[in-house]
């Protein structure tokens, strides 16, 4: 669905009011630039979790030309789910912590610069990955990836008041703390029918991982398809092997790591065990990961 030509977006802004207020300064610059451009903005703050996925689900195809996202890859997440069933576009203003899908489509940080992207650049399908519980009918989307065992658990056992003060210091408070506790896991998976044994698994939709680092070089938002990553070796020290080769950039050069194009994981083993979505705790094993059944609309430079 296209807005009209020349015509600036007309635009329904969710925005997390979490942020702090280096954040709401960029947001007011952001929110003049888009004034100055003719974009007619309704601003909708979240008041608790998932109320950014019912504003989504609610925007009315014939009142705004797209949904524009304030926040963090959290937030993106729950707009997401929100547009499943949607015409409306998704637009975005990274607020966030890492703000993954931001670095995956190339948004520049300068809010003018991200103003005109809002109102005026096309928006193009891409392919979110899907997630369900096993037993279940109530699918979740993710557009950068689902991840169980060590990512699953650092985003577990996140201290959310210190992610707040922080940002990405509470990450590493909590990966030191699985560092710490690690207890080695094996997961049951099959990807595409074959029989997977994995320390942690990731199914990537973006290639870029926790800001900017590359997981799955091949993984395209535009294609329908996932990359499998899958971490072989177990134990306190492949955990840091692996977290050390992905900070210098040689994480594919680990001969204990594979990835695999797949269109379906099943998620076995151990039951209960966390999966996360975009950076979230969204479900538990047993579950199934697929590509969804339709695109999202996403606009982007």
């Amino acid at each position: 669905m296209h807005h009209k030509e020349g015509r600036a977006r007309r635009l329904l802004m969710i925005y997390n009011p979490t942020a702090g207020g280096r954040k709401r300064r960029r947001l007011g610059r952001f929110l003049s630039e888009l004034e100055a451009l003719g974009s007619v903005v309704t601003l909708r703050e979240t008041e608790a979790p998932r109320h950014a996925e019912s504003l989504a689900r609610a925007a009315d195809p014939e009142a705004v030309d797209a949904v524009l996202v304030a926040g963090g890859d959290g937030t993106v997440n729950e707009a997401v789910n929100g547009l499943a069933r949607s015409s409306l576009p998704l637009a975005l203003l990274p607020l966030g912590t890492a703000n993954v899908l931001a670095n995956e489509i190339g948004l520049p940080r300068d809010p003018a610069a991200l103003a005109r992207i809002a109102a005026f650049a096309p928006a193009r399908p891409v392919w979110p990955g899907e997630a369900v519980a096993e037993g279940s009918t109530a699918a979740r989307r993710f557009l950068v990836m689902a991840g169980i065992g060590f990512d699953a658990e650092v985003v577990e056992h996140l201290d959310l008041a210190l992610k707040r003060a922080t940002g990405k210091l509470a990450y590493v408070a909590s990966i030191l703390g699985r560092l710490r506790d690690y207890r080695p896991c094996f997961y049951r998976a099959e990807v595409d029918g074959a029989a997977v044994s994995a320390a942690s698994l990731v199914a990537a939709k973006a290639h870029f991982y926790g800001g900017r680092f590359v997981l799955a070089p091949a993984a395209r938002l535009e294609e329908p398809l996932l990359q499998v990553v899958v971490f072989a070796h177990a134990g306190r020290g492949a955990a840091l092997g692996y977290l050390t080769a992905m900070s210098l950039g040689l994480l594919q050069r680990c001969r204990s790591l594979s990835i695999l194009p797949g269109r379906t994981v099943r998620l076995i083993e151990p039951a209960g065990a966390a999966i996360q979505l975009d950076g979230d705790v969204q479900l538990r094993l047993p579950a199934r990961i697929g590509v969804a059944p339709t695109p999202l609309l996403l606009v982007a430079p």
